[in-house]
């Protein structure tokens, strides 16, 4: 492959990038503002707006642990290139369609791990994958939920406590003014911990095809920026068959039911963010959701519906990893 062809796959990979970007927003602006319009505090094109604001402020808030993570503490050096990307892209991409159109709340973050593993797996065997960077995230899939469902369910147990004199009508409207800042603290915290991915992959690529140093301590101010303003646009446009989900079919929500999830889910993204661990967004709020829920009683959850999100958190990575081997083998023919 000459130099300007080779110029022209990493520009159409970075656009791609960008694209599975675009619809990470967009398939989990569900997690953001499912509770907010769930419990009437805003419309669904006011709680877009609002979501991809704070999306798109995480730029000036968080450090970029999680893409460094992603760009360099998944796969071993050398290992990475044009190839691989597109594996890790297509897999990634063709999971969260499919989750999407069957309004299963599942995590596009995991989908660009399992994206990554498959595809170096299909170039070089395990071998090449680093396995404390494979460890931390996969055994995230487990702590993020359960860390939302303490949270959760312990927010919901101290306010309960907290306001067990007071009027329900005079809690109602204290929480719904309330909800407004635990909605924003939760699309912050899914801006900084989500887009980070994608800059992350970004950040392996330019590094793997010689455009970026692999000495350098960050990527390309340019590639921060526009990972951060795909995310916010793909949340302004929704994922609106997963709301319902999220919203109203795991469990009924109250103004402060919903301040409570989100509470508990923006403490433990905060968290996995500062400690660079790339987490499910999806994952956090449900189980977050799921733990106020339970305060309530074991029958206010449909552990069926729940039971199903646990399914298609399960076969993210793989499905997946499959499909980015085959995109893997695939481009080797293309390019």
């Amino acid at each position: 492959m000459d130099t300007q062809a080779a110029l022209w796959v990493v520009m159409l990979l970075v656009l791609l990038a960008l694209a599975f970007d675009f619809m990470n927003g967009f398939h989990d602006a569900a997690n953001s503002i499912a509770t907010v319009v769930s419990t009437g505090v805003l419309k669904p094109t006011q709680a877009v707006v609002f979501a991809a604001f704070f999306n798109f402020v995480a730029i000036f808030i968080f450090h970029l642990s999680v893409a460094a993570t992603v760009g360099k503490g998944i796969v071993q050096p050398g290992v990475v290139d044009v190839h691989v990307v597109f594996g890790a892209l297509v897999g990634a991409i063709s999971w969260n369609v499919i989750t999407w159109y069957y309004g299963i709340p599942s995590s596009s973050s995991h989908a660009l791990i399992g994206g990554i593993v498959g595809a170096v797996i299909a170039k070089s065997g395990a071998g090449a994958l680093i396995s404390a960077g494979v460890i931390k995230t996969v055994t995230f899939i487990f702590v993020s939920p359960l860390l939302g469902f303490l949270l959760g369910s312990l927010m919901m147990v101290l306010v309960a406590n907290v306001f067990k004199r007071s009027r329900p009508s005079k809690v109602d409207k204290w929480f719904r003014r309330l909800q407004l800042v635990s909605a924003g603290a939760y699309s912050l915290g899914h801006g900084g911990n989500d887009a980070q991915k994608t800059i992350g992959i970004i950040w392996m690529l330019l590094v793997a095809t010689g455009y970026v140093s692999s000495a350098e301590t960050s990527p390309p101010t340019w590639t921060i920026v526009c990972c951060y303003m795909a995310i916010g646009f793909g949340t302004m446009f929704g994922g609106w068959r997963i709301v319902k989900t999220m919203g109203q079919k795991i469990t009924k929500l109250k103004p402060v039911g919903g301040f409570c999830a989100e509470t508990g889910g923006a403490l433990t993204l905060f968290l996995a963010t500062a400690l660079g661990i790339p987490v499910s967004t999806t994952h956090t709020i449900t189980g977050a959701i799921v733990g106020v829920g339970s305060t309530q009683r074991a029958s206010a959850v449909r552990w069926g519906v729940a039971g199903n999100i646990v399914w298609a958190w399960i076969l993210t990575i793989p499905a997946s990893g499959f499909v980015a081997a085959i995109a893997y083998w695939v481009s080797l023919q293309i390019f």
